[in-house]
């Protein structure tokens, strides 16, 4: 019987290969490159500041084409992370074959790889995004015997001319199909693109957000993936950025991930659903009510949520977002399929797998068993996130609250069934969010050790988190921006492509 997660995989080189992209082999992007006339291989990384690196290479010859492949490059270390020294900047990048997709806009056939950095010793970079997520990960493996599997939910905006059919009130664009979405054929396109990338999606639909000015149109997206390793979920997301950002560029209009487009308007968030697995099991349940683990996992990132900011919430825009009656969080709290907690708990099917039967009669297949999909979901994060460090963070925590005594208690402490933006007395009595980057450094700074603990994250590059959210200045933003229109306007400008 053939693999089910390669027979209709739109990845060609799974489809070529006949092997899943975690079996691929230096042999087989040698294979696939010379059957398929690729002319060029282009390496990728992301560096400290979040952002993806290009590295190109023209195929000239299978001696080089294996050289690079087992030996990678060197790179000027100095020029992408800012604790390397020019006097011993040299780096190299070695390429993750499990990455490898076909370049979807290059006119010249060009395969692209991620890759990962190695210092002089030929160790992992310590500080290197990938290599934090990917210590976080084996620590919480080691530690609870569990995998840690991850989703984001990708939103972002598209700016454009105003048009004068179909117009939609500001803020109901939500599941919209054309002709009121103006833009879901672009968004299919770059689901497509995406997929045939390595990128696992789930869906995509028009978001809440969208609204007019005098002469320009905004429309909110979502692309969300479906639930994977942290690792893998964090580098789709990458290469998911770079292709909806490239394909509007090549449509000629604005595409923004900003968490703020325009003040008392709908933000795009990061949200990140998370899920513990065991053996194939979905471990977040006992019969049909969340686990004992859940919960703990639950109070771990509850507690250490304010700290999580100085990685999901990066720029002074963040906080423009984290502000009542928006959808955004700004109470630590959690609850079940409530939007306006911190962490939610989404509908899993639990107990409801016969539904189908009664939308359709004449259905007779048995029914189809899977694993469970009850995920809790983190809703603070945006655009912005360092999206390596914010996942290998929220692991950290989901560890923390598994290994310390009373995260039942606290799970229960904190658990809230209302709309936490309508009942003032309930908001009171939770911690709220940071409101600003500052602030986020400081929480990182009371809470280090904990993310520290067993070399997780390096000591260097916590400081180096602190001193760029503190350098923003932006204690009291909100404050002192409050009724200047232009003031916000300008600093929302500053940042929309940032992240």
């Amino acid at each position: 019987m053939q693999d089910p997660t390669i027979s209709l995989n739109p990845n060609r080189l799974v489809a070529f290969l006949k092997k899943s992209a975690t079996d691929f082999t230096s042999n087989d992007i040698i294979s696939f490159i010379e059957a398929h006339d690729i002319r060029m291989v282009n390496f990728r990384y992301v560096a400290e500041d979040g952002k993806l690196k290009t590295l190109n290479f023209v195929v000239n010859c299978r001696n080089y084409l294996r050289q690079i492949l087992t030996y990678g490059e060197r790179v000027d270390g100095s020029s992408l992370f800012s604790f390397i020294d020019a006097g011993s900047s040299d780096l190299y990048i070695i390429p993750r074959f499990r990455t490898a997709f076909v370049n979807p806009f290059s006119e010249t056939p060009a395969l692209d790889i991620l890759c990962s950095f190695y210092t002089n010793e030929g160790r992992p970079l310590e500080n290197a995004p990938d290599y934090v997520l990917r210590k976080a990960h084996q620590h919480f493996k080691d530690r609870t015997g569990m995998t840690f599997k991850a989703l984001a939910e990708l939103e972002y905006y598209i700016n454009s001319e105003k048009e004068t059919n179909y117009v939609v009130d500001d803020l109901r664009g939500y599941h919209l199909s054309a002709p009121f979405a103006k833009w879901e054929a672009f968004r299919q396109e770059a689901m497509m693109m995406i997929a045939s990338a390595g990128g696992m999606i789930k869906y995509g639909h028009n978001e809440v957000g969208n609204f007019t000015s005098e002469t320009e149109a905004f429309e909110q997206h979502e692309i969300e993936f479906l639930s994977c390793e942290a690792e893998a979920a964090a580098d789709q997301v990458v290469i998911a950025k770079w292709i909806l950002r490239q394909l509007a560029s090549e449509y000629g209009i604005e595409l923004s991930f900003a968490p703020k487009i325009s003040v008392g308007k709908a933000g795009s968030g990061l949200h990140i659903h998370m899920m513990l697995e065991k053996n194939g099991v979905n471990m977040m349940v006992d019969g049909d009510h969340l686990s004992d683990q859940a919960k703990k996992m639950i109070a771990g990132i509850l507690e250490l949520s304010p700290a999580i900011t100085a990685f999901g919430n990066t720029i002074p825009t963040s906080y423009l977002r984290l502000v009542p009656n928006q959808e955004a969080p700004t109470s630590i709290c959690w609850g079940d399929r409530n939007r306006s907690v911190l962490v939610r708990v989404p509908l899993g099917w639990l107990g409801q797998n016969r539904m189908v039967f009664d939308a359709n009669p004449a259905e007779t297949a048995e029914e189809f068993q899977f694993p469970g999909k009850q995920t809790v979901e983190f809703r603070a994060a945006d655009g912005s996130a360092d999206l390596h460090y914010l996942i290998a963070g929220l692991i950290v925590a989901s560890l923390h609250g598994l290994e310390s005594s009373g995260s039942i208690e606290k799970a229960e402490r904190l658990y809230v069934s209302s709309d936490i933006h309508k009942d003032s007395k309930k908001m009171k009595s939770f911690d709220r969010l940071p409101a600003s980057c500052y602030e986020s450094a400081q929480a990182l700074k009371s809470a280090r050790k904990i993310f520290e603990k067993d070399s997780v994250f390096p000591s260097g590059m916590i400081d180096n988190v602190i001193k760029k959210l503190t350098s923003y200045d932006d204690r009291g933003l909100s404050e002192r921006l409050y009724g200047k229109t232009e003031e916000i306007r300008l600093l929302v400008l500053k940042y929309i492509h940032i992240c």
